[in-house]
Formats: C-alpha cells, sequence, structure tokens
C-alpha cells in the first residue's frame, strides 16, 4: 500500500485503528493530525477517458471490446473543457480555425508553446474571432491565416496588436489563380514573385521585393486591362491574374506582409512569418485525434477537440478538479435558456455552442492578475 501523506502538513501517516464504519484511521506522525482516505476512483477513471483520446487507442482492443471501458467514462462526455482568461502577454500568438463540418468550426489562438484559448462557431465571423480574442491579453503581433471577421475584431478587441499575415498563405491565394504551372508569361512572373516572399529576411529585401512587384503590376497593366465578351457579357480576359495581383495589392497597402521585420517587434529576437506553429502543432494534431476517432458523433468531435486543446494549455487541472469544476450539458442548457435573446432560434448548447456566456465560468474582469 502506498505511503499516506497528510494533508495538513505533507508528512508521513501511520495507521490508527479504524472508524465506526469500518475504514481505516491515519495519524500523522509529526502534527498528530488525524483523518481518513478514500481512492478516487473517477479521477482514474477520467484519467483513462483522457489518454484514450489522445492517444490511438481502440476500444475494442481493450478488455471486454471496450464496453468496461465505456460503462466508466460515459458520464465524461458530459463535460465541456471551458479555457481560462490568459492575462499573461505574449510577444506573439497564432489564430487559426479547424472546420469540422461546413457550418462548424473551433477557432484556436496558442502561443509558441500552449494553447491559449478556443471558440466554437458556425463560422469565422467577426463576431466570433472578438470572443475569441476578448480572453487573451493583446500581444505584440499576431499572426493569422487571413480568414473572415478576424481584421474587424482584432482592430477592435486589439487596436495595439500588430497584425502579420501568413506569407504562405499569401503565397498560396496566388497559386490558387495562377495555379502552379502557368502557362501565361505574365502568369509565371507573378508566380515566382510571390514564392520570393517565403525567402525575405531583412526590410531591404521587403522593399525590394516590393519595388519588384509594382514593375510587375506597370509592366502588364495594358495586358491585364484587355477585356472580352463572354457569353455576350463583356469581361476581362485575364481575371484570375487579377484576382492573384489585387491578393497582394491588398496585402501591402494594409502594411501586413512584413509586420515580422519591424525593429520594434525584433528587439528580443526574430518573429514568425507564417502561421506554422498551429497548423502543424495544432491543427494537424487535432485532425489526427478525429481520423484515430473517427466514427464519433459531432458534438463528441467537438469536445474530443476541446479536451486536446485544454490538456495542451500551460496549466491544465488536475483529473479530480476537472470533474468537479468543468460545467456539463445541462450547465450549459441552462446558459442557453437564461442568457440566449431567442432560445427557440438556436440549436442549443449541444449542437454548437456558438453564444455561451463564457463569463459565468470565469473572471467578470479581464485579465485580473495583470500589473498596469
Amino acid at each position: 500500500m502506498k505511503t499516506k501523506i497528510c494533508p495538513f502538513c505533507a508528512s508521513k501517516m501511520k495507521r490508527n485503528g479504524r472508524t465506526k464504519a469500518g475504514r481505516q484511521r491515519w495519524r500523522c506522525t509529526a502534527c498528530n493530525g488525524s483523518c481518513t482516505h478514500s481512492y478516487d476512483s473517477e479521477a482514474k477513471a477520467f484519467k483513462a477517458f483522457i489518454d484514450w483520446i489522445l492517444s490511438k487507442d481502440r476500444q475494442i482492443d481493450m478488455p471486454g471490446e471496450g464496453r468496461t471501458f465505456r460503462r466508466h467514462t460515459s458520464k465524461f462526455w458530459e463535460l465541456w473543457p471551458m479555457p481560462e482568461v490568459v492575462d499573461e502577454i505574449h510577444r506573439v500568438v497564432y489564430v487559426d480555425g479547424i472546420y469540422l463540418a461546413r457550418n462548424v468550426t473551433i477557432l484556436i489562438a496558442a502561443s509558441d508553446e500552449y494553447v491559449l484559448s478556443w471558440y466554437l462557431a458556425r463560422g469565422e465571423t467577426s463576431r466570433a474571432w472578438k470572443a475569441l480574442l476578448g480572453n487573451i491579453a493583446p500581444p505584440d503581433m499576431v499572426v493569422t491565416d487571413g480568414g473572415s471577421g478576424f481584421a474587424g475584431a482584432v482592430k477592435e478587441v486589439w487596436p495595439n496588436t500588430r497584425v502579420q499575415r501568413c506569407l504562405f498563405h499569401a503565397f498560396s491565394q496566388v497559386r490558387r489563380y495562377t495555379t502552379s504551372q502557368p502557362r501565361l508569361k505574365a502568369g509565371i512572373e507573378l508566380y515566382a514573385i510571390a514564392q520570393e516572399l517565403m525567402h525575405i529576411e531583412t526590410l531591404r529585401q521587403a522593399d525590394w521585393w516590393v519595388e519588384r512587384f509594382m514593375h510587375w503590376c506597370g509592366f502588364w497593366e495594358d495586358f491585364l486591362s484587355e477585356r472580352s465578351y463572354n457569353h455576350g457579357r463583356l469581361e476581362y480576359t485575364h481575371e484570375r491574374l487579377l484576382k492573384a495581383r489585387r491578393s497582394l495589392v491588398v496585402l501591402i497597402n494594409k502594411g501586413t506582409l512584413f509586420t515580422y521585420l519591424e525593429p520594434r517587434l525584433m528587439t528580443e529576437g526574430k518573429m514568425p512569418a507564417t502561421t506554422n506553429r498551429i497548423e502543424g502543432g495544432v491543427n494537424a494534431q487535432l485532425r489526427s485525434v478525429l481520423r484515430n476517432h473517427r466514427g464519433m458523433s459531432m458534438v463528441r468531435r467537438i469536445k474530443a477537440v476541446y479536451w486536446w486543446c485544454y490538456m495542451h494549455t500551460e496549466c491544465p487541472k488536475p483529473p479530480s478538479e476537472i470533474v468537479r469544476s468543468m460545467p456539463t450539458d445541462d450547465d450549459i442548457d441552462l446558459l442557453y435558456e437564461t442568457y440566449a435573446t431567442n432560445p427557440k432560434e438556436v440549436l442549443g448548447p449541444s449542437e454548437w455552442g456558438n453564444g455561451l456566456a463564457w463569463e459565468e465560468f470565469h473572471h467578470q474582469t479581464r485579465y485580473p492578475n495583470a500589473i498596469d
């Protein structure tokens, strides 16, 4: 039997008779405190539940083909792991969304080491992004793939945070219109210019890249202005090249292409130019979890993503505390009934937790531990 530790002074304890109910009583050899100990089987079952979600194990390979496991862990599917308020200021935060269905997406924010927060929504809307960013202290820089609704949300919630558009996604946007093997001379040159985005390391190189791109725009201006009739309508002949050009022009005008090269941000080291950290370190792992446990219902897929994110935060709670503190489906239902403007028009928390009153589970004051 494992040595019992005193809950009062953390010293070793020894047996001290039994209670009227027949349970073993323990006495501390240091402070003479007396208590009984109970084995927390629920915490052990919850740990097995989390270990299964984060692994490749199949239930059919478990004892009894997983029936015992399902019986012991079925109640944990009712829990909703909620993100905590992040009041620590990070140099850089990566944001992205992972789609589980056409109208089901989970927005995720991560630092270089940990997952910071997550939010379930119907799409990458400005309202959903504001709900995600509102729980995180404004960082020095945020890296995004340019999802819809993000620009307005970050301007309102993090007005002083610099935005870096992922250079790989900027290149991919051009490649989508030109293809990887363009046939036209203008397309070949633009594709080569977009490829060079990945190799810019100084502001001087950035200025040279912008100058070269503007020279390309001027040289091919007449070519891109050509129009022709298509089904009786006068349209631009090279519309796809125009869209590729416009995608880069917008980023240059917004000043989000080379934010990572600003001297003020590089005082403590280099800044990232892509969302590789969250794409490979978070999204790829989440897709692996969903692939390993394919066949789950949509609600369980959502909760599996939630549990992975929670267990990869900086300080996840121990299993026994998680079981006691995390809200359940019934708690979420109560919140919808209380705070939804028209509960009949929403599908409910079990069907997509967009619009939850997160402050019910967290501090009412934003960043309560922050220092002015």
